[in-house]
């Protein structure tokens, strides 16, 4: 590759990745303000708000879905220039975003004492888990709106669009936390209802800002159809085709993650407190390569687009490189930070030093992890196979990954932090799986 190549790619990578990289950044720094606190009101509050966020996911992770598959449609046509192509395929991703939004809204506020249940046979736990979740869900379809509309405009190379409404959602959820917790500025104190209840505000604006930008710049992005074009009975077939594995992977690794969750929920309290002081943490580090792995799905898409393969392969590989140099970078920093982050707690001190242990753990493997988010969660599904992606995570979370913490939790009865550790292993096993993929080169396709 040339020199002006070179640039050229780093310079695309950039402007996609930044804006996506510092979004991430940004809402999982005031992830970490969040948690500490919802960490001053002790470890109950922490467990059950980490329940509530464990069942939450599972919706983020099927309507992420939806926003995938727009982002690969959306991409490739742009690719091509097909304006047309573009409207469609966002209409009928809105449509499935919306149907996914309301089945999760229903059950979750319908029944969410039978939920938080699954996760924990602690009472008091489980009541403050059922109460966060039906909260929560209120937030459920305004995410979905906003998903979409994001997932247009950085398949387009808009992404600093969404950036500004994650901004303006992550400052009125942590002002909305500070005032609803801790019953400032006349307001009650609520304490963990009160981070749900900002929580879900701070979806609300996040929609209402995005949709301002999105209108005003829709025609930009190659949107000149209007807001909703009808797509016709072929195009559905081609976009369900897609989503249906894709959701199922999203779905199947969701629920994996839930089910590890019900393992250190039924270890215990302490156990399941410890692991959700760790999530802001190890959200903000994988979130800083969000943007690589968002850049290689648009890029490498754009290249398949115009048929570009050669092209489209060179560049994965490099987005590699970056995924691997950058894990083993940020693992080594978080292995020397690790135990004065455990110490910002309000928690009993052996809490700190499981949470210590954990994030240990979680930094040998962050390379691994940040390599499966770019290679499988980016550049192989940017061809539209996602079978491929559906059978790696299957194995991965469901032959390697459960069975090794059902194992090491309940036969060997080992602390939460070697049940995390040793049931991480599936990450590896999901890398192998996905460089066979990767260097077969079948998931090179042209979608238009």
């Amino acid at each position: 590759m040339t020199n002006n190549k070179k640039q050229g790619f780093y310079w695309e990578m950039l402007h996609i990745g930044v804006p996506i990289t510092l979004q991430s950044i940004f809402a999982a720094s005031f992830s970490v303000i969040d948690q500490l606190m919802v960490g001053q009101l002790g470890t109950t509050s922490i467990a059950a708000g980490g329940l509530g966020g464990k069942f939450a996911s599972l919706f983020m992770v099927s309507i992420t879905a939806v926003g995938t598959v727009a982002s690969i449609l959306i991409s490739q046509f742009y690719g091509k220039r097909d304006n047309k192509g573009i409207g469609k395929s966002f209409a009928i991703n809105l449509l499935l975003g919306l149907i996914i939004a309301g089945i999760f809204t229903t059950i979750t506020i319908v029944i969410p004492s039978q939920i938080s249940a699954l996760y924990t046979n602690d009472i008091p736990t489980c009541t403050a888990a059922a109460s966060y979740l039906q909260i929560v869900a209120v937030g459920f379809f305004p995410y979905a709106l906003t998903l979409m509309m994001s997932s247009h405009l950085r398949s387009v190379g808009y992404s600093r669009y969404p950036m500004i409404a994650g901004i303006v959602s992550v400052i009125v959820n942590i002002f909305g936390n500070y005032v609803l917790i801790f019953g400032m500025l006349g307001f009650p104190k609520m304490g963990l209802n009160g981070a749900a209840i900002a929580t879900t505000i701070s979806k609300f604006a996040e929609t209402l800002v995005i949709f301002i930008l999105y209108l005003k710049y829709r025609h930009k992005a190659g949107f000149h159809q209007g807001i909703i074009t009808i797509p016709d009975k072929s195009f559905l077939k081609k976009t369900l085709l897609i989503l249906a594995p894709l959701l199922l992977t999203e779905f199947s690794w969701g629920l994996g993650e839930n089910i590890y969750a019900v393992i250190y929920g039924r270890i215990g309290a302490d156990a399941l407190a410890a692991m959700t002081l760790t999530n802001p943490v190890q959200g903000m580090l994988v979130g800083m390569f969000t943007g690589v792995s968002s850049a290689a799905a648009v890029m490498i898409g754009n290249r398949l687009g115009r048929n570009q393969f050669e092209q489209g392969y060179g560049d994965s590989k490099r987005f590699m490189r970056i995924a691997f140099m950058g894990g083993i970078i940020l693992g080594g920093i978080l292995a020397l930070t690790a135990p004065l982050y455990a110490g910002l707690f309000n928690v009993e001190d052996d809490i700190k030093i499981t949470s210590t242990y954990i994030l240990y753990g979680f930094a040998s493997v962050l390379f691994v992890k940040i390599l499966n988010m770019t290679l499988g969660g980016g550049i192989l599904r940017s061809g539209g196979n996602t079978k491929y992606t559906l059978i790696i995570d299957a194995i991965g979370t469901w032959i390697v990954g459960i069975p090794l913490g059902l194992l090491t939790a309940y036969v060997f009865q080992l602390p939460v932090y070697w049940v995390y550790f040793i049931l991480s292993m599936e990450e590896c096993v999901r890398l192998i799986l996905s460089l066979i993929v990767f260097k077969r080169k079948k998931w090179m396709k042209n979608l238009t």
